[in-house]
């Protein structure tokens, strides 16, 4: 693999970064032009073209470009509130999905140590270390800033890793925060998950709606009226314009190359000094993966491994098609020839 330098992976990350931040509001304001276009066309709002072959609906482009001003300024407002609110609300939403909560060093010094070590060997600030209490084994790297970059272990890693093979994993981490991906994994975790709950709220109106209110509405002669059909069909496209929404989100993390991995590997065995410590870590993890009860596929795409839990369903089968991790059998062999 082409060596790459840890300025010009910091500086591309950085990039990307950037990039996601403006192809993200594009693609929310483009689903949100498409509904109106759809709508529109559909007869949701009235407008209808009669020609020799009947009644036909169209798109009213001014009707459509009219609603879409108006309706402009409301998303980006509202998306932007929520993607700050997640940005920097973004620690104390990861220590809740694992269950973290930070190590005192008076608990666990080996793990200090190895960290201070590391850190003074490569000129970084010292990171937070939170632990979480799982006896199976894993650790990742999660923050966007100095005030926020943590390292975070499973006691299971701290006890079952000897000291060679922790500060590779440790190596690993560290290097994450130094190269940025961090920051630009944040960003997508927070693009995919505003997504998925626009996409999980729009199907879980349109159901209801379809349950508890869909073509209740009759007119005054007994037939049923049509409002409730409309609020459905609105409500249909809605959701199948989410869920393409969600589809383009996940595409975004093509940006995120899984050489970020190899990076990483190579990044902890420089700091170490032993790659095939690194080396046997990862087959000791990826025998017994931990954190598998985080139940969050865009938080797990931080972890060293991905848990076992993930392995065995079809939105596991999607999130490898779109895998941020290259298998660990290659990162192990690509160690050992380091």
């Amino acid at each position: 693999m082409k060596y790459v330098g840890i300025h010009t992976q910091q500086a591309t990350n950085n990039f990307k970064s950037l990039l996601l931040l403006l192809l993200f509001p594009c693609i929310m304001l483009g689903m949100v032009y498409l509904f109106l276009v759809i709508i529109n066309y559909m007869g949701v709002t009235d407008y209808a073209y009669e020609d020799v072959y009947g009644k036909v609906s169209r798109v009213d482009w001014d009707y459509v470009n009219y609603e879409m001003m108006h309706i402009l300024p409301w998303v980006i407002i509202i998306v932007g509130i929520w993607f700050v609110i997640a940005y920097f609300s973004n620690t104390a939403m990861i220590r809740h999905a694992t269950g973290a909560r930070p190590l005192e060093r008076r608990e666990n010094p080996r793990v200090y140590n190895i960290v201070e070590n590391l850190t003074m060997s490569c000129g970084m600030p010292m990171p937070k270390i939170n632990v979480i209490d799982d006896p199976q084994l894993n650790a990742f790297a999660s923050g966007i800033d100095t005030n926020s970059y943590t390292v975070t272990v499973t006691t299971g890693i701290c006890d079952r890793l000897n000291d060679e093979e922790l500060a590779g994993v440790i190596g690993h981490e560290l290097t994450h925060i130094r190269n940025r991906d961090t920051r630009l994994l944040i960003v997508s975790i927070i693009f995919v998950g505003i997504m998925g709950t626009i996409m999980s709220l729009a199907v879980r109106i349109m159901w209801n709606t379809f349950i508890y209110g869909g073509g209740r509405r009759r007119t005054s002669s007994g037939n049923k009226g049509n409002g409730g059909v409309a609020v459905i069909v609105v409500l249909m496209v809605a959701a199948v314009l989410a869920a393409v929404g969600y589809v383009f989100t996940l595409l975004t993390r093509f940006a995120i190359s899984r050489k970020r991995e190899y990076m990483a590997d190579a990044g902890g065995a420089e700091l170490t000094g032993n790659p095939l410590a690194l080396a046997s870590a990862l087959r000791k993890i990826s025998g017994d993966p931990g954190l598998g009860e985080t139940d969050r596929e865009d938080v797990a795409q931080l972890f060293i491994i991905r848990p076992s839990a993930f392995k065995s369903s079809f939105t596991s089968f999607m999130s490898n098609l779109f895998s941020t991790h290259p298998s660990t059998e290659s990162r192990i062999a690509y160690l050992e020839q380091f």
